[in-house]
């Protein structure tokens, strides 16, 4: 809150605009784009006022003859001109500029006590306004990221079951019958039995994979709250899409307003705290999968080196021709180790950016360039564009991280220590191909070991060994049927 002025001094504040004092000006006070902002101010002849903006909110302590409010220039370069006012000459008064639909400006208080703390409650409420909309659109997409991820973790068995709903009742609607067909068709123990199963795939995917993303953004927010450095809630992006249902969640933080040690402690918080719920989730979602044999056309994830130990270490030696079946619960465990390894990218905004600059400094940037340059080589390499959009995302955002507000604070040596355990996570959570769809089976499979199937024999029969009298009375007969 900007500090008001005396009210015996002819004098105009604008709330957020700062406070001039009579004899604060340059020399030429008076005369517009001198120096600070000065006081009274009569336009020369032919010149207009700026507009006033509507809503701001001034003390004018000065009038003119008439008892009307005079022109004033609140900040260099800028007048401004209120709709009369009248007041006694001399008695500070408190006025909003006018709004579209006022044709005056609106007298606020002539005391001001009451005026500062009428601006005080008027500023708090609009704040707690504000913060209420931000809760309301991060819940919102909270719930909505529940949603798609748990439609895509039931296989979008409600979905597709509304649509035979609709092809049923059609098909009913043109064939007159009982009406109670289509309950019985529709509503079966068939459906029932879908539909637990829906529900429990649904929420063993869902549930965990958003406890995953909460803690990780949570990680963030928390520490940015502790170091008081302004950031929002965190934003979970939706996707109804398979096969991970979301695109993670993001929160946004003011540019330089952490020192090189805050900046720090908030982006090194988010994969800690997401690899507390990702672990466990991913060790209990692998001791309930099984080794099956792997069906033709299903999505295949790749294997991290971490999923690899903790599959040989929890369920053994792969047999031929099968792979770990994924539930619900190590799906969500796969995604998370996914997208923290993706966040620790060492470029840009990302955490792995964010950490590696408070370590090393602009030596970053380098490290940066490299990180892109290997990525867009892998992908030409290995024939894959799973990294296409990420590459495209950080080049819209940036790949050089910005200065902090005081890259000069030292970490010491156990953040040091932190920073590179964290970034070393890397290593072992990443994989070249995440998602892929094989256009074979794999070379082990069970479907390739099939034996594989006689040569087709001539149909053919030699004349020499063929009876006239046979072939007489197989055209007989089959005129006969035809006929």
């Amino acid at each position: 809150m900007t500090e008001l002025p005396d009210s015996d001094s002819d004098s105009i504040t604008s709330h957020g605009a700062g406070q001039w004092q009579p004899g604060q000006g340059q020399a030429g006070q008076g005369q517009p784009g001198q120096g600070s902002s000065s006081g009274r101010y009569s336009p020369r002849a032919g010149e207009r006022p700026a507009d006033p903006v509507a809503g701001d909110v001034y003390q004018v302590s000065g009038t003119d003859d008439g008892a009307n409010m005079l022109e004033f220039q609140a900040v260099p370069n800028v007048r401004i001109s209120l709709p009369p006012v009248y007041a006694p000459h001399g008695q500070s008064r408190y006025a909003r500029l006018p709004r579209p639909q006022l044709a005056d400006a609106e007298l606020l208080s002539d005391d001001g006590e009451e005026f500062v703390r009428f601006q005080n409650e008027t500023e708090i409420a609009a704040e707690r306004m504000r913060f209420r909309k931000r809760i309301m659109v991060s819940s919102l997409l909270f719930f909505a990221t529940m949603l798609s991820t748990f439609l895509v973790g039931s296989d979008f068995v409600l979905v597709r079951h509304i649509f035979n709903m609709m092809q049923v009742a059609g098909q009913l609607g043109n064939v007159p019958g009982d009406p109670g067909a289509f309950w019985d068709r529709v509503f079966n123990s068939q459906y029932y039995a879908a539909l637990g199963d829906a529900i429990q795939n649904g929420l063993m995917y869902s549930l965990p994979l958003m406890a995953i993303l909460l803690c990780h953004e949570m990680g963030h927010y928390l520490q940015a709250v502790r170091h008081r450095i302004p950031a929002s809630l965190p934003f979970f992006i939706p996707l109804p899409v398979p096969p991970l249902g979301t695109m993670g969640a993001v929160i946004f933080q003011g540019r330089g307003t952490a020192d090189r040690k805050q900046m720090f402690d908030i982006a090194v918080s988010g994969p800690l705290a997401g690899l507390a719920i990702t672990l466990p989730v991913l060790y209990l979602g692998i001791k309930g999968s099984e080794y099956r044999p792997i069906p033709p056309g299903s999505l295949q994830f790749g294997d991290p080196l971490i999923l690899t130990w903790m599959v040989e270490w929890l369920k053994g030696a792969r047999p031929p021709g099968q792979d770990l079946m994924m539930n619900g619960l190590a799906l969500a465990g796969w995604v998370g180790v996914f997208i923290t390894a993706m966040n620790l990218l060492p470029i840009g905004q990302l955490d792995g950016g964010h950490i590696l600059y408070t370590l090393i400094g602009k030596r970053a940037h380098l490290v940066a360039r490299l990180a892109i340059g290997g990525i867009a080589l892998m992908m030409i390499l290995r024939q894959t564009y799973s990294y296409f959009l990420l590459l495209i995302l950080l080049s819209l955002t940036g790949i050089r991280h910005p200065p902090t507000r005081n890259d000069s604070v030292p970490l010491g040596w156990k953040r040091h220590v932190t920073g590179w355990m964290t970034l070393a996570f890397f290593a072992i959570g990443f994989t070249p191909n995440p998602i892929s769809v094989p256009s074979v089976p794999p070379a082990n499979s069970p479907i390739q070991n099939v034996a594989p199937a006689p040569e087709p024999q001539d149909q053919r029969v030699d004349p020499r060994f063929v009876n006239p009298r046979d072939v007489v009375q197989h055209q007989n007969d089959a005129t006969a049927a035809h006929g």
